[in-house]
């Protein structure tokens, strides 16, 4: 029965997960609407507004007890604290980039990151990859590495960008407060800085409070909405969920975007692109049948510890 209850916790967990990455690779058509809004500005919004979103919710859900004790201890505190350092870095490098234009390297770290997830869960986690899923790897590195040649040097920003999204993977999974009340003590650490460089713009007169039209009004209020509940959904996820299975399913986000680049904002899709997303797909879907008997016979040879292995030896889940 608990093997089954732990079980039904992981399907739910890849769910959560899936759902933020295909809300995630959605959002450039959202933030199209927004263009003509400096960057920074709406990262003020996004981190403000997210702030009181998941504030609403810790009343809605009566979870404030909760959160109050969790407050009280210092490792919850420095949790919140180093993911919200990381989830902010990660935002202002990739605004920084865009304005820069570097959006081709910037799209290339959120390819480069599911492979990061993947060492960080073997190397950190301990998590142990079967024969299917290490050639799994391979394929989705090979892929990933055709795209980082054809682009032509070191890409700085994609690796900032990779490393950072990582790591906050990696803290939210070590993590031991519930998600909701994770991500309000991690938003409350830049919630004050953004109001105050918000209130700033509008002093100087600069501000989109104060000349927007008024859906330009409550799409900034949305960037809390849209920015919290893929991120509440993550921790959800995180908490149950292989790292390594993580970096494979966050391939669902940038494939989305690439769609909406090729055939929305008719960007150009060449031949190097075809053979590496082939590539990184087919190591998703190779990864994908490792956890099903379609790979058998050899998926019953798993090793005792692999995932699988500790799940039926250790049965349990933080």
């Amino acid at each position: 029965m608990k093997h089954e209850e732990e079980e039904r916790e992981k399907a739910a967990g890849v769910a959560y997960i899936v759902i933020a990455y295909v809300v995630w690779g959605l959002l450039p058509l959202y933030w199209k609407y927004l263009d003509d809004i400096p960057a920074f500005e709406i990262l003020a919004h996004r981190i403000f507004w997210s702030f009181v979103f998941v504030v609403f919710l810790l009343f809605f859900y009566r979870r404030w007890n909760v959160f109050a004790t969790a407050f009280k201890n210092r490792n919850n505190l420095l949790f919140a604290f180093f993911s919200s350092v990381l989830i902010s870095a990660n935002w202002f490098v990739y605004i920084w980039g865009v304005n820069n234009g570097h959006v081709v390297e910037a799209s290339l770290g959120y390819y480069i990151n599911p492979l990061l997830n993947v060492v960080l869960g073997v190397l950190v986690l301990r998590e142990r990859l079967t024969g299917w899923q290490i050639t799994a790897l391979a394929l989705a590195s090979v892929g990933v590495a055709i795209l980082t040649v054809q682009h032509g040097r070191i890409p700085w920003i994609a690796v900032a960008l990779a490393t950072t999204f990582a790591l906050y993977g990696l803290v939210k999974k070590k993590a031991q407060t519930e998600a909701l009340v994770g991500l309000v003590l991690e938003t409350a650490f830049m919630a004050p800085l953004a109001l105050m460089y918000i209130l700033l713009l509008e002093t100087r007169g600069s501000g989109a409070l104060g000349y927007g039209s008024s859906l330009t009004l409550l799409m900034l209020v949305g960037t809390g909405v849209v920015t919290a509940l893929p991120l509440l959904w993550f921790a959800k996820g995180a908490r149950v969920v292989p790292l390594s299975t993580i970096g494979f399913i966050q391939y669902v986000s940038p494939t989305i975007s690439l769609l909406i680049g090729v055939f929305v904002f008719k960007e150009a899709f060449t031949f190097v692109h075809l053979v590496s997303f082939s590539l990184i797909w087919s190591a998703l879907l190779l990864y994908s049948l490792s956890y099903t008997n379609v790979l058998s016979p050899l998926s019953r040879y798993r090793k005792p510890g692999s995932y699988s292995g500790q799940l039926r030896e250790k049965k349990h889940f933080h």
